[in-house]
């Protein structure tokens, strides 16, 4: 159920997105804990407060008094949702449905590779990679933040809080990696896989901006994972972790159970 030469081929293929994206990150989580100072807090609070809906709309919510909740109000609310979604996004798409949109796929299934070993390896390259920028992520915000602020940050919570990042973009790989075994024309596959998630984001939005519109919360995933929740250790917040696994796994499933069985016209 696994090829070496497959899964060492597209990590290569890999890299250069994930470096961009490592890149990306690498700047955003240095510009915002060089930008925490506990005297200056209030000053960003108020500055909150003045634009409430706004903020909360992109999950920068005010009150954050602490380094850890620094960094949950100001990277876990969009940046870390929205960036590892898009590598997400575009190599998931490229693992299955393109191999079948360009014709590749009948060259790599005329080897002696079954078609489950095919799936089954490339939900390795996503799951790696994937793991590979969450780990990534942990480690600079540790470096960084015991240079500038040492002993300041609990590195126990943030951990909680990045096993649930990876769970949720763990998700949404799955429904990626499900619409390009669905597909096999990569528009179509392309168009599920970034729509799906992108709309579930702009309902998260507007359930943020509170009011009416906080029952749109009930109609999306990324409900399930709760930064500020996960840093205090509530049950409920683990719970969605545990969900958003589970369902990374069905999807993957799915995907395998999928692709193993459509006539793929090769």
């Amino acid at each position: 159920m696994f090829n070496r030469a497959l899964y060492k081929r597209e990590m290569k293929g890999s890299w250069k997105l994930l470096l961009i994206i490592a890149g990306i990150l690498t700047m955003y989580i240095s510009v915002i804990i060089f930008l925490y100072d506990p005297e200056r807090m209030s000053l960003l609070d108020e500055f909150g407060k003045s634009m409430p809906d706004l903020m909360n709309a992109f999950g920068m919510p005010p009150g954050a008094t602490s380094l850890l909740g620094f960094m949950s109000s100001y990277l876990y609310g969009m940046l870390f949702l929205i960036v590892p979604m898009i590598f997400s996004i575009i190599r998931s798409n490229g693992l299955i449905a393109k191999y079948v949109d360009g014709g590749a796929m009948a060259a790599l299934l005329a080897a002696p590779v079954r078609r489950p070993a095919v799936a089954f390896t490339q939900i390795k390259v996503i799951g790696t990679c994937q793991f590979m920028l969450v780990a990534f992520i942990t480690f600079f915000q540790i470096l960084l933040s015991e240079i500038q602020f040492p002993k300041e940050l609990d590195i126990g919570r943030l951990l909680l809080m990045n096993l649930g990042l990876l769970s949720l973009q763990l998700f949404i790989g799955g429904i990626c990696f499900f619409s390009s075994c669905l597909f096999s024309d990569s528009k179509h596959s392309l168009a599920l896989g970034a729509g799906l998630p992108s709309l579930m984001y702009l309902i998260q939005m507007m359930a943020n901006m509170g009011g009416d519109l906080e029952k749109a919360r009930y109609f999306t995933f990324f409900s399930l994972f709760n930064p500020g929740q996960l840093m205090l250790g509530d049950p409920a917040a683990v719970l969605g972790l545990v969900l958003l696994f589970i369902g990374a796994i069905i999807l993957f499933a799915s995907g395998i159970t999928l692709f193993s069985k459509k006539d793929l016209h090769i």
